[in-house]
């Protein structure tokens, strides 16, 4: 059995996927871009040891912030990873906020090792994003970073063929959507990032800043790229801080967007934040129902 569990930043998906892999002895694959990557914990939410709670977690920490970890990349891994775990007869739960990861390993997206590179000279900054965000609604690279810019279309003009069988799922799943209303989100995205900065999220990336370090997981990352200028001196704390506020809040808004335009077969539920026991027993009690329909 597989089970997908999707929604925007801050809705409960790491905790609901504890959870449920309890319940059902299952193992969990990542579908976040970000956690991809060693050494970026607190800025991207990533799972504590101690939360685990004794459940296998894979694609975790897999790419050094130096590397270039790319949809492709992702598809290969995941794809391994669930024939691995389906040869053992293990329950599969996929959880992430990254949308395009699930839908190029779960569906019938195919992809060829990268070309040459064209320059798109002929082109300015805006006209490669707009370019970008019809492959990608959720892009969210800075129109000002054209060397970023000019990767990424090339990535999806020379490495996605063809996009009519995107579509078509390759494997039999349940998809869980967690959602709530948007003041609520949006006050739990603050809550959230507010966090971050007690469990030392500001330490972090100063010990990255301090190793100039300065990857594509630095620039693209929220979290870390709006507290590079802070450390540079260009701008205060505080304005850091509601950068990144900012920025996650209109990430869940890309989320949302792309989630519901790409898939027609999420199983949306309410995060009940007062009482989340609940939100996991109505999920389980429709999980069951799957499972024996099946």
């Amino acid at each position: 059995m597989i089970l997908v569990i999707v929604g925007p930043t801050g809705v409960g998906k790491t905790k609901l996927s504890i959870e449920l892999a309890k319940k059902y002895q299952a193992e969990i694959i990542n579908a976040d871009s970000m956690q991809v990557y060693k050494g970026l914990d607190i800025g991207t939410a990533k799972v504590k040891e101690n939360e685990k709670e004794a459940v296998p977690h894979h694609l975790f920490d897999i790419a050094e912030m130096e590397d270039i970890y790319t949809v492709y990349d992702y598809q290969r891994d995941c794809r391994k990873k669930i024939e691995e775990l389906q040869q053992q007869e293990k329950n599969i739960i996929i959880v992430g906020g990254t949308g395009l990861y699930i839908k190029a390993a779960l569906y019938d997206y195919r992809f060829e090792k990268e070309k040459s590179l064209k320059t798109y000279s002929h082109l300015s900054n805006q006209e490669i994003l707009d370019a970008i965000k019809k492959y990608d609604s959720t892009c969210d690279v800075h129109v000002h970073n054209r060397k970023r810019l000019i990767r990424l279309l090339n990535k999806y003009e020379q490495n996605i063929v063809p996009f009519q069988n995107k579509d078509q799922p390759l494997y039999q799943f349940y998809m869980i959507g967690l959602t709530t209303d948007r003041t609520t989100l949006y006050q739990k995205i603050n809550e959230r990032v507010d966090s971050m900065f007690q469990q030392g999220l500001l330490k972090e990336v100063e010990s990255l800043y301090r190793q100039n370090i300065d990857t594509k997981a630095i620039q693209t990352g929220i979290g870390y790229k709006e507290l590079y200028p802070y450390f540079k001196g260009d701008i205060p704390l505080e304005e850091a801080i509601a950068m990144i506020k900012k920025n996650s809040r209109h990430y869940a808004k890309r989320q949302y967007t792309f989630f519901r335009n790409q898939f027609s077969d999420i199983h949306w539920y309410q995060t009940d934040y007062d009482c989340f026991s609940k939100t996991i027993q109505l999920i389980i009690h429709d999980i069951d129902i799957y499972i024996n329909s099946n």
